[in-house]
């Protein structure tokens, strides 16, 4: 299972990636595994060296009753020291913002890649656009051709 935030690639351009761990509640991973989750406008930050994931809309667990979840708190993801300031330094000098891209298992374990993004401006979001656009194009004529 695996939740890809497809609006991240058109609105950033993605310089660097790294794998994140994730501190989930019981019934939020419950909710992960049916595939009831949202990436679309979620970002990180980085508060008192500690790096926070926001807007992240995980839907409750339908038979959670008292122990579910607030749907978009912010969770605390899992790096280290060095991770952490190597972001911190980027977000500051360079003006980036960290972008959740993808959210995955691996032995069970819910991992999240964390891109060190920079906003696209509107001219280069049509250039992406045209070279889509052109990709499509040469893929049904290559179908079609003999």
């Amino acid at each position: 299972m695996e939740v890809k935030n497809r609006k991240a690639y058109f609105n950033y351009e993605v310089l660097d990636t790294i794998e994140v761990g994730i501190v989930l509640k019981g019934t939020e991973i419950k909710s992960i595994r049916n595939a009831h989750v949202s990436l679309d406008n979620s970002y990180a930050v980085i508060k008192n060296d500690e790096v926070y994931l926001l807007n992240t809309f995980i839907k409750q667990y339908k038979e959670g009753n008292i122990y579910n979840h607030d749907e978009s708190r912010s969770r605390k993801l899992l790096l280290h020291k060095k991770e952490i300031k190597k972001l911190k330094d980027a977000i500051e000098k360079e003006r980036m913002t960290l972008i959740p891209l993808k959210l995955y298992f691996v032995k069970n374990k819910v991992k999240i890649l964390i891109g060190v993004c920079r906003g696209k401006k509107n001219y280069d979001k049509r250039e992406s656009l045209k070279e889509k656009d052109m990709k499509r194009n040469l893929e049904k004529r290559g179908k079609y051709e003999y």
